[in-house]
């Protein structure tokens, strides 16, 4: 029995060539064009009425952004930061060395110095420290001995705070950045003969840098903000020395937005160090911890087959 195919239709009988491609037409999205309109209206409504605020002097702002006193001010926030995170840092490698010590005694000691600063806040600590010599009159070694109030000034006090305080917390991160290392990595230092201060310092320390970095980058960032409860014990950071000037002079907001203005640069600065430390770290230069440990793991391996 002889079938014959079904009649094409004009369409299907024209060749690819001939077939009109479709226009593509990006969804239109009413809800988000409103949503950034109504945003973009309500930022332009602050910064017009800030700016034209007949209540806001900003020959005020301009004086005094670059006073002495507001540099001064500047300086200490620095430094108060730059060290609280050195130390917390250093606390934190020996605290989470303690916690993932099979010693139950430092395991415990650690435990304990995490759930007490972590668990206290961070203000209480400051003031602590500041009235120390109610506590103790005088602090005696035996051999020396001083005048605590002589001591504890208000920038020894903020220091030994923000320290113990950013000791917790960058525990937990070197801890969390220490675990993250292959266990492969560990054995393979271990069988080659590495001691556990060279197994720490050269193979695990390198490779949780590039895993602890991010964060440790936000404590920084965060540390130079909170160097602004040390006004509380009057440490002349940059909040203590706006205050004292708007408390002479009544400009609370003119210096409130000078204090702001310069947090704002400092913490954009910490940021891009941040990104340049991750990008570093990254390995955009081919050059990252991990294959640094690699070439000490291969460096101890070919010594030991020449030993061999």
């Amino acid at each position: 029995m002889k079938t014959t195919s079904p009649p094409r239709s004009p369409a299907a009988a024209g060749t690819a060539a001939d077939i009109t491609p479709l226009e593509i037409v990006p969804l239109k999205r009413y809800g988000r064009m409103v949503i950034a309109a109504v945003a973009v209206l309500l930022v332009g409504g602050l910064i017009f009425a800030l700016v034209t605020s007949k209540n806001l002097d900003w020959r005020v702002v301009g004086q005094y952004l670059f006073a002495p006193v507001i540099i001064e001010g500047v300086i200490l926030t620095v430094q108060l930061t730059v060290l609280a995170v050195i130390i917390g840092i250093v606390l934190g490698i020996v605290l989470a060395l303690m916690k993932l010590s099979d010693n139950k005694v430092l395991t415990v000691l650690a435990d304990l110095y995490l759930w007490f600063f972590r668990g206290t806040p961070q203000l209480i600590q400051l003031i602590f420290w500041f009235n120390l010599a109610f506590l103790f009159p005088t602090i005696n070694l035996g051999f020396v001995s001083w005048d605590t109030n002589a001591l504890i000034t208000p920038f020894i006090a903020a220091l030994i705070g923000l320290s113990l305080n950013e000791g917790a917390y960058m525990a937990e991160i070197i801890r969390g950045g220490i675990l993250g290392v292959p266990k492969g990595q560990r054995e393979a230092a271990i069988a080659l003969g590495f001691t556990p201060l060279e197994m720490m310092t050269k193979i695990i320390l390198p490779q949780t840098m590039r895993m602890v970095i991010p964060p440790t980058g936000n404590q920084a960032i965060a540390m130079l903000k909170v160097t602004s409860l040390v006004s509380v014990i009057s440490a002349r950071d940059l909040l203590t020395n706006a205050q004292m000037i708007y408390s002479r002079n009544y400009y609370v907001i003119e210096l409130l937005i000078v204090a702001c203005a310069w947090y704002l640069l400092l913490t954009t600065v910490a940021t891009l160090l941040q990104n340049q430390l991750e990008k570093k770290y990254a390995g955009r230069s081919g050059n990252t911890p991990a294959r640094g440990a690699h070439r000490g793991l291969f460096k101890r391996l070919t010594q030991t087959g020449a030993q061999r």
